[in-house]
């Protein structure tokens, strides 16, 4: 019987280790709760669900420039599994008027909210935006934000396939990513990248990973005129915050918004918020040159 129940522990345990470690953590965490809560499906980037709910209802302009969803107008919510429930943190793009009935909604279902500001300057019509943050079963966190989303007119449908090619997206993305020294993706028109921080980010006792907000973003559309449009923020600790207002300043490229998105954060961290209107070539330079400062 020892030697039995052995064997049978042995098998289970090779079982186990021939089962692909993403496949193992996206069974850990209930994603079909969180796609039947919400209505919406994501994708697993690591061991969390990110679920994008971009603001397609909204026509956005600044200085001219009609801006893609995918440059600033991305609602989105990251879930990870934490311990034996699920935390959910992430950031919604709203209107003026449809602040405070969706914070008083997320209140209701549980959901706390951990920063409320601007990202974006001279922008029509004026945007805000709210990070949220939540812990409990999957199901349950996404009905509640969902239920949030009700009050607004953030669209709560699939969004349409992308095409099997790409469009153009009117500028040497390439290039650009060479000049930065950085690479991402080309989605929707907007050329998305993200440079995560080093550190150990945790917040309310959780890991946050780079996929929960927790890297400097950067997204450059084309302008038109032979110009690019980018925005985005810097993750930072306090020491690299001046340092990277003076690089940015010095390149021509506005600042927008220095905050926080956390509360109860360690390390703490500051987030600062920009927007880049030049040709691309001078637009990758800027960035380079403070996102040379990010880390060291």
């Amino acid at each position: 019987m020892r030697f039995g129940r052995s064997v049978l522990l042995t098998a289970g345990l090779m079982a186990m280790a021939v089962v692909p470690a993403a496949q193992r953590t996206s069974a850990t965490l209930n994603t079909t709760a969180i796609d039947q809560g919400l209505g919406l499906t994501g994708q697993m980037q690591g061991d969390v669900y990110r679920v994008g709910m971009p603001r397609t209802d909204l026509s956005v302009t600044v200085h001219g420039i009609a801006i893609k969803p995918g440059l600033a107008l991305g609602s989105w919510a990251a879930f990870r599994k934490a311990g034996d429930q699920a935390v959910v943190h992430g950031d919604l793009v709203l209107t003026e008027t449809e602040i405070n009935p969706l914070i008083s909604k997320l209140q209701a279902g549980g959901l706390s909210i951990t920063a409320l500001h601007n990202h974006l300057i001279d922008e029509a019509p004026r945007l805000m935006y709210l990070h949220y943050w939540g812990q409990g079963a999957e199901g349950a966190l996404a009905s509640a934000l969902k239920a949030a989303l009700q009050t607004t007119k953030t669209p709560l449908t699939p969004p349409a396939p992308p095409p099997a090619t790409p469009p153009d997206p009117g500028f040497d993305a390439d290039a650009f990513q060479k000049a930065l020294g950085r690479t991402g993706t080309v989605k929707g028109g907007v050329l998305g990248i993200s440079i995560p921080r080093p550190e150990k980010i945790m917040m309310m006792g959780v890991e946050l990973p780079p996929a929960m907000g927790m890297a400097t973003a950067i997204n450059v559309q084309s302008a038109g005129s032979g110009k690019v449009a980018a925005t985005g923020d810097f993750v930072m600790i306090d020491d690299e915050v001046n340092p990277i207002a003076k690089a940015l300043r010095a390149h021509g490229i506005a600042i927008t918004a220095l905050h926080s998105h956390m509360i109860h954060g360690t390390p703490t961290l500051y987030f600062m918020h920009f927007w880049a209107e030049d040709t691309a070539a001078n637009v990758a330079a800027g960035l380079k040159a403070a996102t040379d400062l990010l880390g060291r």
